[in-house]
């Protein structure tokens, strides 16, 4: 059966035929099985995809739901690495691609086209990690992992605009919520990748938040610089919320 852990080992598949002259399609193909593994782990379906494998019935199940153009690049993709786990040029890629295609299937056998479609979109405007919930306090969030019937495992969730890890271990019924650098590693790649360049200032963090609620069709993230700090403001289209994150975390311990 196909784990989570079978999922992370998948990528090095794709890695060995990434080159930066591959043709627009085979791109498309590495994407899509990249962002099929990466939306497994940021949606925190562990156990939820264990479980569907686990089912005797599971490798005969037909998709559910649609996106049309994603469905017919999901079929492209699972041809390509059919091939591949049939004719590998190594042998673990048997399993590397089986483990993409269990992952394909099972996001279409649960109907997850459409959330698959909405992550790969926030992948290509490079935007700040995936958190599947936002809480005011510690308060609130402890409370929500408590009474979760079902919490996310692995996934990202954030507390006052501060990244932190969900765990959840279902055999033993652990339940943390521990601080994650996941921002802070995704700002220092940011900032190598884009100038910071603000598109707005203002003196105080109050008119900033004031300023990146109000916008109607915000991009995913913009610069902005308050009181002589530069900022990133982050839209997350999955919650419907807006946060600021000082660059200055980039140098936090």
């Amino acid at each position: 059966m196909t784990t989570l852990s079978d999922l992370a080992d998948a990528h090095p598949v794709i890695g060995r035929r990434w080159s930066p002259d591959q043709s627009p399609e085979q791109k498309r193909i590495l994407c899509l099985a990249r962002d099929a593994l990466d939306f497994i782990f940021a949606t925190g379906q562990r156990y939820d995809f264990e479980d569907f494998f686990n089912r005797p019935d599971s490798r005969h199940l037909a998709p559910r739901g649609g996106h049309a153009e994603l469905s017919g690049r999901m079929d492209v993709t699972k041809r390509f690495f059919e091939k591949i786990r049939d004719e590998p040029e190594l042998d673990e890629e048997v399993a590397q691609s089986q483990a993409i295609l269990d992952a394909i299937q099972y996001i279409e056998s649960t109907g997850q086209q459409e959330a698959l479609a909405a992550f790969q979109q926030q992948v290509e405007s490079n935007d700040p990690p995936f958190v599947v919930a936002s809480f005011d306090t510690r308060a609130d969030a402890e409370a929500w992992l408590v009474n979760h019937p079902h919490p996310p495992d692995p996934a990202s969730v954030l507390i006052a605009n501060e990244y932190h890890d969900v765990v959840h271990d279902r055999e033993t019924n652990i339940r943390r919520l521990p601080r994650s650098r996941a921002l802070k590693w995704y700002l220092e790649d940011l900032m190598e990748k884009e100038q910071p360049v603000p598109v707005a200032s203002f003196e105080t963090r109050e008119q900033a938040d004031a300023w990146w609620r109000a916008q109607s069709e915000s991009p995913r993230w913009a610069w902005v610089r308050v009181g002589g700090e530069l900022y990133l403001a982050a839209y997350y289209p999955n919650i419907q919320h807006r946060a600021l994150f000082p660059l200055s975390l980039v140098n936090a311990r």
